[in-house]
């Protein structure tokens, strides 16, 4: 269990069996950032327009916090040492499952880690002993969209998704989860752990989109405070799991529209981008 000083700004959520997910808000752990402008804050994102390397430092520094960073803090928290750093993705709106790799970010909107293979990165997963170490821990960006966080029941296969309105609709969730069975993960022992997102209140959509959602998913199709059309793409995503099997779902239920210390692109346009970060349990 990492500490109160260093997961300042985290929220944390139980994954079971070892496994622990956390979401980033606006604050950074460890120490503030100072930087204003709309990126002020722990920005993750490398693609919104802010300094690569402030970028960069943030990712680094909550790598640290994590203590899944190759230096004394991964060494400090007893991690597998063979494994270090987050792994990131390219995200497209897509219903693509990739492995997890620690030298490069998958075209993706869902990152499988399997702690089992040497290196997931490859295709071959055998282990052995001249393969490249993979990554500690697997990560989703969001700012509206729901970053959801899976393990498996032992903890050692875990997923990063994110689930956007057209990725929701397209069928994301039921990809990753089909991944995780081939990956021998039975969905009955899946913890699941849905992070910040808009929720369905403040999620206004034209009416046809609405109608679309509805025709799939209809439980997602809701009216917001405004009495207009809306979506609640977590209430889609719980419905996904569910149907899936999968029985330990956890909604931190916080709206990153209503929410000043979330980024939020439907209420600030120009921002930065939060994260959810799923760390596997620790190889015995």
């Amino acid at each position: 269990m990492l500490d109160d000083a260093r997961t300042r700004g985290l929220i944390t959520v139980d994954l079971g069996a070892g496994a622990a997910g956390y979401f980033t808000t606006r604050t950074a752990p460890d120490a503030p950032a100072a930087e204003g402008g709309p990126y002020a804050g722990f920005n993750l994102a490398l693609h919104v327009g802010d300094d690569a390397a402030r970028v960069v430092g943030h990712r680094n520094r909550l790598a640290r916090a994590l203590g899944v960073g190759s230096g004394p803090a991964a060494a400090a928290g007893g991690d597998d040492l063979s494994r270090a750093g987050i792994a990131w993705m390219n995200q497209v709106h897509s219903t693509s499952v990739a492995a997890a790799r620690a030298d490069a970010a998958p075209t993706a909107d869902a990152l499988l880690l399997d702690t089992r293979a040497a290196d997931p990165g490859h295709a071959d997963s055998r282990p052995r002993a001249s393969a490249r170490p993979g990554p500690a821990a697997a990560a989703v960006l969001v700012a509206d969209c729901v970053p959801l966080l899976l393990a498996g029941a032992d903890g050692a296969v875990v997923a990063a998704v994110h689930v956007g309105r057209r990725g929701l609709l397209a069928g994301i969730v039921p990809a990753v989860l089909d991944a995780l069975r081939v990956a021998g993960v039975d969905p009955a022992g899946v913890c699941a752990a849905i992070g910040p997102a808009i929720c369905g209140a403040c999620y206004e959509v034209p009416e046809q989109l609405h109608d679309d959602a509805a025709a799939i998913e209809p439980v997602c199709a809701v009216t917001t405070r405004w009495g207009t059309p809306g979506i609640d793409l977590a209430a889609g995503v719980t419905a996904q799991l569910r149907r899936a099997g999968v029985r330990h779902v956890t909604d931190v239920q916080r709206c990153t529209y209503e929410d000043d210390g979330l980024y939020s692109y439907r209420r600030d346009g120009v921002t930065g981008r939060q994260a959810g970060v799923v760390v596997p349990a620790p190889r015995r």
